[in-house]
Parts: C-alpha cells; sequence; structure tokens
C-alpha cells in the first residue's frame, strides 16, 4: 500500500527541475509537489515537507522536521552540500550516481586511445602545420602490453574496465567499498594499496568522488610514485588532485602526460601551465556530457518517489559522512 507524502522542489530552480517535478506529479500521485521558486516559498514549505529535491541549506534544514528523503541533484554534488548539519539530521540523502557510466567510460577510453597512439604529440604538430612523425615505435604502447589501474571500480570504473579489457589492456583496481571484482578486472585492491601498484600502470585513472577520504589524494610524491612513462587520467573530481603538483611533476619528467577532465579549479586558470605543458590534453569538465542523462536522472527520481510512499528501499543511498 502506497502513502501519499509532500515532496518539496528546492531553489534554485532549473528547466529539468520544473519537467522532473511536472511529470512526477502526473505519474506518482501520491507525491504531493510543491515548486518553491524563492527561498521564501521554500522556508514556507519546508516544515511540512516529507522528501526533497535539491540543496538545503543549514538554516532551512532546521526548519525540517518531517523531512526523511532528500534527492540530491548530482551524482557527486560539490563540496559544501554535505554539510554538518545535513549529516547529522536522520534524512535520508540519494545521488544520481550511475547515469553516467557509459559517457565518462568512453571519455576514459579516448584519453588512453589518444595517448597510447602519441595524439598528444601529433595535435600539437597538426596545429604548426609540421608534418613530422617520429621514430618507428617511439611514442606508441601497445595495449596488450599494458597495464591500467583504476582507482574507484564503481560503475564508471568497472565500465572503463570492461572496454579497456576488449583492448587487451591488464586492467587492475582498488575500491574503498566493492568486495566483488567486475568483469574485465584482473585484481581488485583496497585503497591502502594504491602506493604499490602505481608502479604498476602504465595509465592511472581516477574515478572516485570528492569525499574527506579522497581529497588531494594525488600529488607530488604520488606521481613520483608512478612510471615516467605513464599517464594519468582524472574525470572524478579534481579536488582529488594536487593541479600544482601534478605540472611539476609533468614539468620535471616524472610522468609522461595527463588526461584531464576535472580540475581542482574549474574553469582552470588560464594562466595555469597544464594549458601549454606538453603531453596534457584537456577536456572542460566534459566526460559525463551524451544523450538522455535527463531521462535517466528522472528515472532515479521517480523510482524513489514510489519506494518512498511504498516504504521500500529506495536506490542510490549515499553515506552522508562520506559524502558518496
Amino acid at each position: 500500500m502506497s502513502n501519499r507524502f509532500r515532496l518539496l522542489f528546492l531553489p534554485p530552480q532549473t528547466e529539468a527541475a520544473r519537467f522532473f517535478a511536472a511529470r512526477l506529479a502526473a505519474e506518482v500521485p501520491e507525491a504531493l509537489v510543491t515548486v518553491a521558486e524563492t527561498a521564501a516559498a521554500a522556508e514556507a514549505a519546508i516544515a511540512t515537507a516529507d522528501a526533497a529535491f535539491g540543496t538545503i541549506p543549514p538554516a532551512l534544514l532546521a526548519h525540517a522536521r518531517r523531512l526523511r528523503w532528500l534527492q540530491a541533484p548530482q551524482a557527486a554534488p560539490p563540496a559544501g552540500y554535505y554539510t554538518p548539519e545535513l549529516i547529522a539530521h536522520p534524512v535520508a540523502v540519494t545521488n544520481f550516481r550511475g547515469i553516467y557510466n557509459d559517457h565518462i567510460a568512453t571519455h576514459i577510453l579516448a584519453f588512453v586511445l589518444a595517448f597510447a597512439r602519441d595524439f598528444h604529440t601529433y595535435l600539437r604538430l597538426q596545429a604548426e602545420r609540421r608534418w613530422q612523425p617520429r621514430p618507428l615505435d617511439t611514442g606508441v604502447i601497445h595495449l596488450p602490453a599494458a597495464t591500467a589501474l583504476i582507482v574507484g571500480a564503481g560503475g564508471i570504473g568497472a565500465e572503463a574496465a570492461r572496454l579497456l579489457a576488449a583492448f587487451g589492456v591488464r586492467v587492475l583496481a582498488t575500491d574503498a567499498r566493492r568486495t566483488d571484482t567486475p568483469p574485465g578486472i584482473a585484481a581488485l585492491h583496497p585503497p591502502e594499496a594504491l602506493d604499490a601498484l602505481l608502479g604498476q600502470a602504465d595509465f592511472v585513472i581516477l574515478t572516485v568522488p570528492h569525499t574527506p577520504a579522497t581529497e588531494g589524494m594525488m600529488d607530488r610524491a604520488r606521481f613520483r610514485r608512478m612510471k615516467p612513462g605513464a599517464f594519468f587520467i582524472n574525470i572524478g573530481r579534481g579536488r582529488t588532485t594536487r593541479l600544482d603538483d601534478l605540472a611539476a611533476a609533468l614539468a620535471a619528467g616524472e610522468i609522461a602526460g595527463a588526461g584531464l577532465d576535472v580540475f581542482e579549479t574549474e574553469p582552470l586558470p588560464a594562466d595555469h601551465p597544464l594549458w601549454t605543458l606538453p603531453g596534457v590534453l584537456i577536456t572542460p569538465h566534459t566526460a559525463g556530457y551524451g544523450p538522455e542523462l535527463d531521462q535517466r536522472r528522472y528515472a532515479v527520481l521517480a523510482a524513489n518517489a514510489r519506494a518512498f510512499a511504498g516504504g521500500t528501499p529506495l536506490v542510490n543511498v549515499v553515506d552522508k559522512a562520506g559524502w558518496f
């Protein structure tokens, strides 16, 4: 048996959020939907809300006497979302993890293939209109003889491993939660094994979210543990990597290159050396881009709304203290 509940869409509103609210109201009749366009409207509605979508500041949360479910508006919300007040509150938080797996894994593979075939060199030569092939057998990584280390074997990491294994790459991985070994991963290790594994990899690939445990995890000391011919790829969250340390490692020749979609500071400042260092490929936080993302977000939201009404378990529940 389902129960009716009040679902509040918190400001600021987006076109997608308004679409979600209207569709939920039509398709999940148990959800009594309120769209708060202003902070004042949210404050007026929060006291009777059973559930909410969006970001809730501590001052508003203090008035949320009935709130039992909060749907975060991202897969991994930015730093500051999980406030001490939200962590202490009994509300269950869910997120949108899982909806980007295929798109981001493809982006990872694009970086790997580009580095394996020396595109980072030839793209610069193309910009200079220079026909300058490198010596035979230079600048190519033979993928069946290569090893990739995926740091974070969740949905994105597991899908990237499957694609890499299809090219013959030996895939190692670390993960803080996973105990089963996904297809394509030769060996799964705990996070504590990271330092010992870095030196084995031709590609070190970060897919982990920004959490208290991962902030700044890739620093100069860890870049020095990588092979000099290895490439670093980050499509997780920018604050997992110290960009100045990465730039220094690249400039010193301690690693061969980096494929970066996320950055400690976004946008990446125009005067940052990473823009011009050889061996660096940059995309502007677009790894997750692809079709059907709003439909995927809505599917998670609707599934949770139905579960909440029916008293069944929510999907994508977050460990609030760990931010993911």
